[in-house]
C-alpha cells in the first residue's frame, strides 16, 4: 500500500518562527503578538513594518526616525529608471518587479554584507523602492511622467500619489494603508516559503526576494485577486450571479477570493477589507463592485454548503480588489500591490532565517520525495545507443 502523503507540506512543520500565527480554526492572525484587528484599527504601516522587522512596536521618537529611513530611501537608482523606459511596455508589472528587484543588488554596496544590522538597513532600502517601482512601471508603460517621491507623505499616501499624482484624502490613504497592513504577512506561505529556502542557501536578499516575487505572481497566491477582478467584471450585473455562480459549481471549478487552506472560518482580513470596501464605495457613490461582490460571497455560501454539506468563505483575495477598482487602479497591478506590502514579512522572514535564535538553527532545506519512475534493471531502461533506436 502507498504511504499516504501530505501533498503541498499541508500539515507540515517545518521551522519555528517568532514572526507570525495563523489560527485556522479561530480565524485569528497575529503579527509577533499582535492581533490583525487591533494593528489595523490603531496601528500603521510604517509601524507595522518597524514590528516586523525590529520585534517590538516603536516608541514615538524611534517611529518617527524610521519613518523618516523609509521615506529618504524612496527613490530609484538613474540606471534602473533608465532600465525601466526600455522595457516593452506590454510587459506585467510582475514581470518587471521579478526581473528589476534583484537588480537593485548592483547599486547596493551592502548586499553582500552578512550581518543582521545590514540586512536590516537592506529591507528598509527594499521595501521603500518597491513602491516606487510598482509605482514608476505604471506611468512609463503608460507613457505619463513619473512622479518623484513626496518624502512628507506616509508610505501609503506616498505611493497613490506617485501612482496618480495627486495626493489622495485623508480617508482614502487610510484606507490603503490599512490595505497595506493586512498583506503584510502570513507566515509559511507560498511566496514567503520560496524566499526562505533561498535564503537557506546564504543566497543575498535580493535574490531570496526575487524568488518570493516568482511565487506570488502565481494566481493561485497572490495573483488570485486579479482573478476576482475579472469574474467581477465578467459577471458585472447582480442579477447574473446566481446562474454564473452555479453554472461555475457545475462544471467543477473554483470560485476566486472563496475558501482558504488553512482558515476554517472567514479570513480576518476578508472581514476588515469588506468594510473599508463598503466604506469606500458609499464614501464615492460607486457601490456596484462592493454590492456584486456581496452577492457573489453569499450566493457562493449557500451554494457551496447546499453542494458540500459545508461552509466556505472569502479569503484576503476576494474583498481587495472592489477597494482598488474603485480607487481607479488596474486590475493587473493588484498582485504587484500586494507585492509593495508583503515585501515587510519576506524581509522579516528571510533575517530571521539567517539570524534566528529558535532551535535548531536554520539549515538548507532539501526536501525529499519518493521516486516511483522506471528503475534500471528492467528491460525498457535498458540504454541502447542512439543509431540502434527505433
Amino acid at each position: 500500500m502507498l504511504e499516504t502523503k501530505d501533498i503541498g507540506l499541508r500539515g507540515i512543520t517545518v521551522a519555528d518562527t517568532r514572526i507570525c500565527a495563523v489560527d485556522g480554526e479561530k480565524g485569528k492572525l497575529i503579527y509577533r503578538g499582535y492581533d490583525i484587528d487591533e494593528l489595523a484599527k490603531y496601528s500603521t504601516f510604517e509601524e507595522t513594518v518597524y514590528l516586523l522587522l525590529y520585534e517590538t512596536l516603536p516608541t514615538t521618537k524611534e517611529l518617527e526616525i524610521f519613518r523618516e529611513a523609509l521615506a529618504s530611501q524612496r527613490q530609484l537608482p538613474v540606471g534602473i529608471v533608465r532600465h525601466l523606459r526600455k522595457r516593452k511596455k506590454s510587459a506585467h508589472p510582475m514581470d518587471v518587479l521579478q526581473s528589476v528587484i534583484p537588480m537593485l543588488a548592483d547599486f547596493d554596496e551592502e548586499s553582500h554584507i552578512k550581518t543582521k544590522g545590514a540586512k536590516i538597513k537592506q529591507s528598509i532600502r527594499i521595501i521603500a523602492k518597491m513602491a516606487t517601482l510598482v509605482a514608476y512601471w505604471d506611468r512609463i508603460r503608460k507613457n505619463l511622467d513619473i512622479i518623484n517621491p513626496d518624502e512628507d507623505l506616509d508610505h501609503a499616501a506616498n505611493f497613490l500619489y506617485m501612482l496618480k499624482g495627486e495626493t489622495p484624502d485623508e480617508e482614502t490613504a487610510r484606507d490603503f494603508d490599512i490595505c497595506l497592513i493586512l498583506h503584510a504577512e502570513h507566515s509559511f506561505n507560498a511566496s514567503t516559503f520560496a524566499a526562505r529556502v533561498v535564503a537557506s542557501t546564504h543566497a543575498h536578499m535580493y535574490a531570496c526576494i526575487g524568488a518570493a516575487l516568482a511565487a506570488l505572481s502565481g494566481e493561485l497566491h497572490g495573483g488570485a485577486n486579479t482573478q476576482v477582478m475579472k469574474m467581477l467584471i465578467e459577471i458585472n450585473k447582480i442579477e447574473h450571479v446566481e446562474k454564473w455562480i452555479r453554472t461555475k459549481f457545475d462544471a467543477g471549478e473554483k470560485i476566486m477570493g472563496m475558501g482558504h487552506p488553512v482558515y476554517k472560518t472567514i479570513d480576518p482580513r476578508a472581514s476588515i477589507l469588506s468594510t473599508i470596501s463598503e466604506n469606500l464605495a458609499e464614501r464615492t457613490g460607486n457601490l456596484k463592485w462592493f454590492e456584486l461582490s456581496r452577492k457573489i460571497d453569499s450566493v457562493s455560501r449557500e451554494e457551496f454548503k447546499r453542494r458540500k454539506k459545508r461552509e466556505i468563505y472569502p479569503n484576503v483575495d476576494f474583498y481587495s480588489p472592489s477597494v482598488y477598482y474603485v480607487m481607479e487602479i488596474d486590475p493587473d497591478l493588484f498582485t504587484s500591490i500586494f507585492a509593495v506590502s508583503r515585501i515587510s514579512g519576506w524581509c522579516a522572514h528571510i533575517i530571521e532565517e539567517k539570524f534566528a535564535e529558535a532551535q535548531p538553527k536554520p539549515a538548507l532545506y532539501r526536501p525529499e520525495a519518493d521516486y516511483i519512475g522506471n528503475y534500471c534493471g528492467i528491460e525498457k531502461c535498458k540504454y541502447v545507443p542512439l543509431d540502434m533506436r527505433k
